[in-house]
């Protein structure tokens, strides 16, 4: 069994069909037919049912795709550092779109100036997406503050994020010092995208206060959100390390959980197959030290009663 086994095997179980991964691989069919038999006898299993000339991977392929996936990426990622002219090491961290806004720029700074020699890659997107390419090999660390949901992947709180509902100072729930749960009700929201840790918290929320909004928007990034704020009146549940600015100069109003069910932790992540070398010691560390940093509390206007 080779790495020329798994490759073929990943794009028969890509395609769902051996003809078009042979197209893929630029290979006949009959080699891809070949390597999957080989395959197949190798580990003693079966690892695709024929039915009605489709291909269905089974749970035994459907085990080896995962580690194959993982297997091939790492094989992929030593081929380009061997052969790049430099050998630099690269560092690939996954982040949030809430991290992303707030702390990742000044961590990756800092964590370049003290590993040099390390070249440092990122990629930005929602808890599910840093998740999916943690399991597949794609990123060496993730931060991010949703809930991680496989067994496979290994967190640890780090960096405290308080939530806060949020408001602009011309909307009428901005005059309150307290609101209650009940006042959420029949109100505009503009909520995070589909597998978003903030959206899934709030979803949460509202579904155990019984509580039913309006979805007016939904958006990706900080800016995108905090606009619908600002200009369409809309509440938002959102990082209070991401209003430092509108919070100062009390364009936006906040309220904080009276029973601090909305403090959550940025949460350093990795596979739990994944050795952790220096560069992840380090991001762990510099994470460590930024969790009293930028967080505007003393900004917080008000509370919500539950």
């Amino acid at each position: 069994m080779t790495i020329r086994h798994l490759k073929i095997f990943l794009q028969v179980a890509d395609t769902g069909k051996m003809s078009a991964a042979a197209k893929n691989l630029y290979m006949t069919q009959p080699s891809v037919s070949q390597a999957i038999r080989e395959l197949e006898e190798h580990y003693h299993t079966l690892l695709f049912e024929r039915l009605s000339n489709k291909l269905f991977i089974t749970e035994t392929g459907k085990q080896l795709y995962t580690q194959a996936k993982m297997a091939v990426a790492q094989f992929d990622l030593l081929e380009e550092k061997m052969n790049s002219e430099n050998h630099r090491e690269r560092f690939r961290i996954g982040a949030t779109i809430s991290v992303g806004g707030s702390i990742l720029s000044h961590i990756v700074h800092d964590l370049s100036a003290a590993l040099p020699e390390i070249e440092v890659y990122c990629f930005v997107g929602n808890t599910q997406e840093v998740e999916n390419r943690l399991l597949n090999a794609q990123l060496d660390a993730g931060i991010v503050e949703g809930f991680i949901k496989s067994p496979e992947l290994v967190t640890k709180p780090l960096v405290k994020d308080p939530l806060v509902l949020a408001c602009s100072k011309t909307h009428p729930l901005a005059r309150k010092d307290v609101i209650h749960t009940r006042d959420l009700n029949g109100q505009r929201f503009v909520i995070r995208e589909e597998g978003s840790g903030t959206r899934e918290l709030l979803e949460r929320f509202l579904a155990s206060q019984n509580i039913e909004v309006k979805t007016a928007f939904e958006a990706h990034t900080p800016d995108s959100i905090k606009n619908a704020v600002r200009f369409n009146d809309c509440l938002t549940l959102i990082s209070s390390r991401l209003l430092a600015e509108e919070l100062s100069c009390g364009e936006f109003i906040a309220y904080s959980h009276e029973k601090a069910q909305w403090d959550r932790y940025f949460r350093l992540v990795h596979h739990k197959n994944k050795k952790t070398g220096s560069p992840f010691q380090i991001l762990e560390n510099l994470l460590a030290s930024y969790d009293e940093k930028a967080s505007p509390l003393d900004l917080i206007h008000g509370r919500l009663l539950v």
